[in-house]
């Protein structure tokens, strides 16, 4: 590199950027400087290769304009050069001074089939296993149709770094593949970080907070940057129906939380009390007949205590009794008040934030239930597996208490990323 200092790097970033191999992965947990090292990976490639065009690709539009923008106009800056962002066009013009030194072209993965009409010498594919691995396999095809510079000794090189997400594209890619073709090895490079190799550049509490966060399955993958499977066996493996109960009931004049499933003739609640900020599942209704029904029921059973219902969203749609009305304008016009989002939260992240509280990374169990008042949720929650798509089972039945459940979790303890601090001024603040 010229006319710069030397990058703020930790050791597996910069381990990665001296990777000779064609195709470079850097599988690491959160906070571990993904997006950053990738971005240096582009920077690296402008003073090398001038004027010959890279791309960015990511799982969605957003992420380029909230994570690659700011990201790597700090990068551009640790290694001497500048960036313009020009976001109508989806590019980032990268400058040494006033002169160029060519063009970073962002897209979105998210429709593989827009990633055409232009030529690249270097790509950066971000957080390629959050998508589907049939998706990723497509983006990737997309992206390598688009290396087209021909020029001496230049690779037409792919970075791709990512969290890992069980056993999806980049492990088929970079460890399978490479298992079973060792000859391959000399193409495609690997490397896996833990957020402990970035922690000095982190907030004192990172970590701590990603343990508090985290369900203790997802640790070796977010805090690690271990493939694990993620989609096998039970859906909430740790929970206990020891562990997890407790003898909580309801209390005079208390406020309720219920989560609702909406089924037709199959409708299903959990109704929860807080106690200490934790959520207490103290009673349930199975096998309702419809909303008006489950509105019936919750008024005969609590009443005198207010209850707000958090609901399938798909509840906004017309599914109950009535054409006209929809389930959640039932439940409203009961007297509960309603807190739902525009649409269901990713299955995933309901999951997670069901299995963050049942237990998280640092041994604590926040979810509790009372097993005799609760039965159904409990064989759910014990018995509920992963289908062959790597999806909860839903054939058996045991996912519709569940997922009424997890709603009002989901909605009041996310499970949500801790961000680090940006900072322009310290660019090695922001890996």
């Amino acid at each position: 590199m010229q006319g710069s200092a030397m990058p703020s790097l930790n050791v597996p970033q910069a381990q990665f950027l001296a990777m000779e191999h064609k195709f470079r992965a850097y599988v690491a947990g959160f906070g571990s400087g993904k997006t950053w090292v990738g971005s240096g990976g582009l920077m690296q490639h402008f003073w090398e290769y001038p004027r010959i065009n890279a791309g960015y690709f990511a799982p969605t539009y957003p992420q380029i304009r909230d994570i690659f923008y700011p990201t790597v106009d700090e990068v551009a800056f640790d290694w001497g050069l500048k960036v313009k962002v020009n976001e109508s066009n989806k590019e980032v013009h990268v400058f040494e001074g006033r002169k160029s030194r060519g063009t970073i072209i962002c897209r979105s993965m998210e429709r593989p089939d827009t990633i055409i009409g232009f030529k690249i010498g270097k790509a950066l594919c971000d957080e390629l296993d959050v998508m589907k691995a049939d998706k990723a396999q497509q983006a990737w095809r997309k992206i390598i149709a688009r290396m087209r510079y021909k020029i001496d000794n230049l690779k037409n090189g792919v970075d791709v770094t990512t969290t890992p997400e069980g056993f999806r594209f980049v492990h088929a890619q970079f460890v399978k593949q490479v298992s079973e073709k060792p000859g391959l090895g000399s193409m495609y490079g690997l490397i896996q970080a833990s957020t402990y190799d970035n922690e000095a550049n982190l907030p004192d509490d990172y970590i701590d907070s990603l343990f508090q966060s985290y369900p203790a399955q997802l640790i070796d993958a977010y805090l690690r940057g271990q493939f694990c499977n993620l989609t096998s066996g039970s859906v909430y493996p740790e929970f206990s129906r020891t562990l997890n109960h407790c003898n909580t009931e309801i209390e005079a004049g208390e406020t309720l939380y219920a989560g609702s499933d909406f089924n037709v003739n199959n409708m299903s609640a959990v109704i929860y009390v807080m106690r200490g900020g934790r959520p207490h599942a103290v009673a349930e209704r199975k096998g309702v007949r419809d909303t008006p029904a489950l509105a019936d029921s919750l008024k005969q059973g609590f009443g005198g205590h207010e209850i707000i219902v958090f609901p399938d969203a798909s509840g906004k749609n017309t599914t109950s009794k009535s054409a006209s009305v929809s389930d959640l304008t039932i439940l409203q016009n009961a007297g509960f008040k309603i807190r739902a989002k525009d649409s269901n939260p990713r299955v995933k992240d309901r999951v997670n934030a069901v299995n963050a509280l049942i237990l998280n990374g640092e041994g604590e169990r926040r979810l509790m239930v009372n097993t005799r008042n609760c039965p159904v949720l409990t064989e759910c929650l014990e018995q509920q597996v992963y289908d062959d798509n790597g999806e909860p089972d839903k054939s058996s039945g045991k996912d519709h208490m569940c997922d009424a459940a997890g709603y009002p979790i989901a909605y009041m303890f996310p499970v949500a990323k801790p961000t680090a601090t940006h900072s322009t001024h310290v660019p090695h603040m922001h890996r």
